[in-house]
């Protein structure tokens, strides 16, 4: 789409851009992650820490309890924490036993521990408790049966857990600036690297924008590695662009130099008023003609090659050839063998161009016999065709100035001379060549045709 001037081409989004979001995300999910690993971790920690407190309390708590001649328990020695004696200070302990009154802590005051009488545990158990409405506990208990009796006692050993709280607050907060400093600064660091890393990409525009503001026709700057490969295709493109742009040129020069001789003649004899006008002006106008689909068919070929993937299979195209030149030369015998499954990278089109003008010259220069043999060396890469005749043949010397546009050896009979040079233009535009030889079997030429085969990449 072209719009103002300038070519509009499509985006499919900012490769900086996508970077960015990618590794936004995965800071943020590796982040959020982390966060809450470690704050699991040391929320633990603390909780663990304070646990092994209330253990410890517990521990000494049983280690002192005994039952006394009433059947009721006590303990021989007090606690050593001075918060058990002061109400309300928020660390406490609590006895209790089925059949028997609880024996609290001083510092539980006018209030009680509840105890679930059905839940038994022989090992020490932690838990949380919002029994107090204003306090929140963390408790430890316990149950066992102490020597001369047989009531199951439950010890109790409870904390506030406002400091234990407070500590687990302070370190989420230290957790949530932590990772929110530590997101803040990978995210400048990928950015930082996105940057960075895409910055042979802007070199590499600015060597195109080079290209086209001071004529160069490659790019030279030194490159990362990553970015070579892509640099060397780019080169290789603008090779085969101006390749193609030379022979452009060439094709338009060869052109209007082949029509200038015969538009020369055909002024020339009108401004004299030749008698013999007409039959000039169909001589020269079929040779321009010829001159044209020479050239035609070179830009044709040139224009296949580049878009690639072309296939055409031989024997069909050399039957159909084979027909139409038979209309022309009933006398003549022809003969068809070889491979019938060979398959070129070629156009169909651009084959029958070439086998019609190696058929049609054996049949013509021909003494009436012609022998098609594809396939006829069996090379791996290359498909050879054999064209025979049983005519004269061409002397050896002369067989390379024959490929010369306009060169006949022949003049006795009608044409141009062109069709030896198209078949050699149209085969080394696809990267096959054409070889002149003698029959043995016919005696007279014999031309060695080879084209690429299908799959193969064969070299410019």
């Amino acid at each position: 789409m072209v719009k103002g001037g300038a070519i509009s081409t499509l985006q499919t989004g900012s490769l900086s851009q996508r970077m960015m979001v990618i590794a936004a995300g995965w800071i943020l999910v590796l982040l959020l992650a982390g966060g809450f690993a470690l704050d699991r971790v040391l929320t633990d920690l603390v909780e663990d820490n304070l646990d092994e407190q209330l253990d410890y309390l517990l521990t000494g708590m049983v280690a002192s309890a005994e039952v006394g001649p009433d059947g009721e328990v006590n303990t021989y020695r007090p606690l050593g924490d001075q918060r058990f004696l002061e109400p309300n200070s928020g660390l406490y302990w609590q006895i209790s036993g089925a059949g028997h009154e609880d024996w609290p802590s001083r510092s539980l005051w006018d209030r009680t521990l509840k105890v679930n009488p059905e839940h038994i545990d022989n090992e020490v158990h932690y838990y949380d408790s919002d029994q107090f409405p204003t306090e929140r506990l963390r408790i430890a208990e316990r149950t066992l049966t102490l020597p001369d009796s047989d009531t199951r006692w439950t010890f109790i050993v409870a904390s506030a857990r406002e400091d234990l709280d407070a500590q687990i607050g302070r370190i989420r907060a230290i957790l949530v600036w932590s990772f929110a400093v530590l997101g803040l600064g990978l995210f400048v660091m990928a950015a930082l690297q996105t940057f960075y890393g895409l910055r042979p990409l802007r070199r590499v525009r600015m060597a195109i924008q080079r290209i086209r503001t001071t004529g160069s026709n490659r790019v030279t700057d030194p490159l990362p590695l990553e970015v070579q490969p892509l640099v060397e295709e780019l080169n290789l493109l603008l090779e085969h662009s101006e390749k193609q742009s030379d022979e452009a040129r060439t094709h338009a020069g060869n052109l209007a130099h082949a029509l200038k001789t015969p538009l020369t003649v055909l002024i020339n004899a009108a401004t004299a008023r030749d008698p013999g006008l007409s039959k000039l002006v169909h001589r020269e106008t079929r040779v321009m003609q010829r001159q044209v689909e020479h050239h035609l068919a070179r830009a044709r070929a040139i224009g296949r090659k580049a878009a690639g993937l072309s296939r055409a299979k031989v024997w069909p195209s050399a039957e159909a050839v084979l027909r139409a030149v038979t209309r022309l030369y009933e006398s003549t015998r022809f003969d068809l063998a070889g491979n019938r499954n060979a398959e070129l990278a070629i156009e169909r089109q651009d084959l029958d161009e070439i086998l019609g003008n190696l058929i049609e010259n054996a049949a013509k220069y021909g003494g009436g016999s012609v022998f098609v043999t594809i396939d006829a060396e069996q090379r791996p890469n290359l498909c050879t065709i054999w064209v025979e005749d049983d005519g004269m043949g061409i002397p050896e010397e002369k067989r390379d100035e024959i490929f010369d546009r306009g060169a006949r050896l022949d003049t006795g009979k009608p044409g141009t001379g062109l069709g030896l040079a198209i078949v050699r233009d149209v085969a080394e535009i696809y990267g096959g060549d054409v070889e002149l030889g003698e029959s043995e079997d016919l005696g007279g030429l014999l031309v060695k045709l080879s084209l690429p085969r299908a799959g193969t990449s064969p070299a410019n």
